[in-house]
C-alpha cells in the first residue's frame, strides 16, 4: 500500500516538483492549493482556516506532510506565521516536514549553523521565524527545514527576475553584495521528500553548497539561457541604505552526513 502525501502549495514552483517527485518515488501525493487548482493541487486549503485544516486531513490521512505553502505576498503573516502553527497543530500526529527560510537571519560573515538563532531584520524574515516557533511548540517531532534562494529549472523567482531585468519588463537592480547559497529546486524537494520519509526532527539547513551573490548568480541564469550579462543592473545594499540580510550562508554539515539526496553547487547545475 502506498504511503500518503500531503504537499500544501501544490500549485507553486517548489510545490509543483514536490508533487512530481514524491509521485515518482511511489508516494501517493496530494497537493492543496489556495485560489487556482492545478494538475499538481486538486484540493482546495485555506491554511488560514484551522477548521479546514482539520477536515482536510482526516479526509486524506496522509502519512506525511510537507507544508510548502508560502503566503499571498511577503508581507502576509496570516499564511506564513499562523497558517504554519494551524498546520503544525492539525498535523500533530502526522510526520510533518516544514520549509523555512534564512529570511530569519540578518546577515554574518560566519555562516549560521542549525542552532543559530533567529535574527530577522524585515517582516518576512519575523514571519518565517515566528512560523518556526509555532512549529516546533505544536509537532515537536517535526522536521524545519531552512533554505535558500530555490531555483534551476527556470521557474524560480530569481530566474524569472534577471529575465525581466534585461528585458527591460522590471526596474531595479541585483545586489553585488547580497550572499546566499542557492538550491536547486528538484534536490531541496528530494531532500524535503527523503525526510518525509524518516523520524528526524529538529532544524536542519538544506541548501547549495556554493555561496553567491545575487548579481552572480544572475550572471550565470542569464549565460545559461543565452542572455547578455552586460545587461543585468547591479547595485549595494550598502549603496542604497537599504535594510536587508546581506550575507547570510547555511552551514550544510549536518545536511551532508544525514541525507542521501546530493545538493549540487550552483555553478553545476546552471552550467
Amino acid at each position: 500500500m502506498k504511503r500518503r502525501m500531503v504537499i500544501t502549495g501544490g500549485s507553486g514552483s517548489l510545490g509543483r516538483r514536490l508533487v512530481a517527485r514524491a509521485s515518482a518515488q511511489g508516494w501517493d501525493v496530494t497537493g492543496t492549493y489556495l485560489s487556482t487548482p492545478s494538475p499538481t493541487a486538486t484540493v482546495h486549503l485555506d491554511i488560514r482556516d484551522p477548521a479546514q485544516i482539520r477536515d482536510v486531513l482526516a479526509e486524506l490521512r496522509p502519512d506525511a506532510i510537507v507544508h510548502a505553502a508560502a503566503g499571498r505576498d511577503r508581507n502576509d503573516w496570516l499564511s506564513t506565521a499562523d497558517g504554519a502553527g494551524h498546520v503544525a497543530a492539525a498535523a500533530s500526529t502526522i510526520r510533518l516536514v516544514h520549509v523555512s527560510s534564512d529570511a530569519i537571519f540578518a546577515g554574518s560573515p560566519q555562516e549560521y549553523d542549525e542552532d543559530a538563532l533567529p535574527d530577522p531584520v524585515y517582516r518576512y524574515g519575523a514571519a518565517k521565524a515566528a512560523a518556526e516557533t509555532a512549529v516546533r511548540a505544536a509537532a515537536p517531532d517535526s522536521t524545519i527545514v531552512r533554505t535558500s534562494l530555490i531555483l534551476g529549472d527556470g521557474n524560480g523567482a530569481h530566474e524569472i527576475l534577471t529575465r525581466d531585468l534585461i528585458a527591460g519588463r522590471a526596474q531595479g537592480a541585483l545586489f553585488t553584495d547580497e550572499i546566499r547559497k542557492p538550491v536547486h529546486v528538484d534536490d531541496l524537494a528530494d531532500a524535503l521528500i527523503e525526510l518525509a520519509g524518516t523520524d528526524h526532527h529538529g532544524i536542519l539547513n538544506v541548501a547549495g553548497p556554493q555561496a553567491v551573490s545575487r548579481y552572480d548568480l544572475g550572471v550565470l541564469v542569464a549565460r545559461r539561457e543565452g542572455l547578455d550579462p552586460a545587461l543585468i543592473p547591479s547595485a549595494t545594499l550598502a549603496g542604497l541604505g537599504l535594510r536587508r540580510p546581506a550575507d547570510v550562508r547555511l552551514a550544510l554539515g549536518r545536511a551532508q552526513k544525514l541525507l542521501s539526496t546530493h545538493l549540487r553547487p550552483v555553478s553545476e547545475f546552471l552550467a
